[in-house]
């Protein structure tokens, strides 16, 4: 009789998960980042809600919480109910936030639930367009002239740029001051201006800040010269390998706990989205790399990566706190 009744509370269940997927969404649907407006992740990701929007019926709205290199918009997604509504657009800092940071209150794949990968950053490494620096060489002379008026910006602890300038200022035996940001459309602000001189950011919107001469690309942390910048050398070629390596990736994760369905359905819908020439051709404009992958395969992807950025950190001499 227990058996059962195990089985009917069991079937129970699924039935309820099943009804409950079938419905959603049947209101707006949250996707949280933890970096600020304008920046690459940002960019990308309202691009996304905007066709999810379409896709579900529902509002999908981006919902900036910045601070702690991403950690607090993740803790908030983190103990949202597992129903799909409060959703994680996350950066490869959701890994590395747990290798360097000794004190957070999630584990970042135990607590939640992967949907899909959405593509990977290419970094190129720049400069202000003013800056009388114009290739790695000049900048590597220019710090080891005077160390303490070099300086990188990045997303935060852990970003791909702060492992970028670390890793850089390590294999050229240069000392730079790191100088972290609340996201990368901060960063590159103060690039800009000058007051930073320079920094490893994601391709996004690259080729119009060049067009619009505020800053010049020094070098590419791709494998080949980009087609978009075919005159501007790699890391490698500069003399300086294993930046591929820093390549930042984009994706989507729901709280622990969220029926499959649900996360199925979510997954499909980002997709769609991905897949849509208009999308596509977009994010390629913007110089990112479209990934998708299922569920299972984000979960995998995650537990892998933790390993590769785990050993760049040690490699780049980044230490935790």
């Amino acid at each position: 009789m227990q058996i059962l009744r195990s089985l009917a509370m069991i079937a129970s269940i699924a039935l309820a998960s099943a009804a409950s997927a079938q419905s959603f969404p049947d209101r707006s649907v949250r996707l949280v980042l933890g970096f600020a407006a304008g920046g690459p992740t940002d960019v990308i990701a309202r691009h996304i809600a905007k066709d999810l929007t379409e896709i579900l019926k529902q509002n999908v709205v981006v919902e900036n919480r910045t601070g702690a290199s991403g950690n607090i918009a993740t803790d908030f997604v983190g103990q949202a109910p597992p129903d799909g509504y409060t959703l994680l657009f996350t950066a490869h800092t959701h890994l590395t936030n747990q290798i360097l940071m000794s004190k957070l209150r999630f584990d970042p794949i135990k607590d939640f639930t992967p949907i899909t990968q959405v593509c990977i950053l290419p970094l190129l490494l720049l400069t202000p367009a003013q800056s009388p620096l114009n290739s790695v060489q000049d900048l590597v002379r220019a710090a080891k002239a005077a160390p303490d008026e070099v300086s990188y910006a990045s997303a935060g602890v852990g970003s791909s740029g702060h492992l970028g300038g670390a890793l850089f200022s390590m294999l050229s035996d240069t000392k730079m001051t790191h100088v972290p940001f609340r996201g990368n459309a901060n960063a590159i602000v103060e690039v800009m201006a000058g007051r930073v001189t320079t920094v490893f950011y994601p391709m996004i919107g690259v080729a119009d800040m060049v067009k619009q001469k505020q800053v010049k690309v020094l070098a590419s942390g791709t494998a080949q010269r980009h087609p978009d910048f075919p005159a501007v050398p790699t890391m490698a070629e500069a003399g300086y390998p294993g930046f591929v390596d820093t390549v930042p990736w984009l994706g989507v994760l729901a709280p622990a706990g969220t029926p499959a369905a649900i996360v199925e359905k979510l997954s499909q819908a980002i997709h769609q989205s991905l897949n849509k020439p208009e999308t596509r051709d977009r994010l390629r404009d913007l110089g990112a790399v479209t990934v998708t992958s299922t569920p299972s395969e984000f979960r995998q992807f995650l537990e892998k990566d933790t390993d590769r950025w785990a050993r760049l950190i040690k490699a780049a001499g980044v230490k935790g706190s």
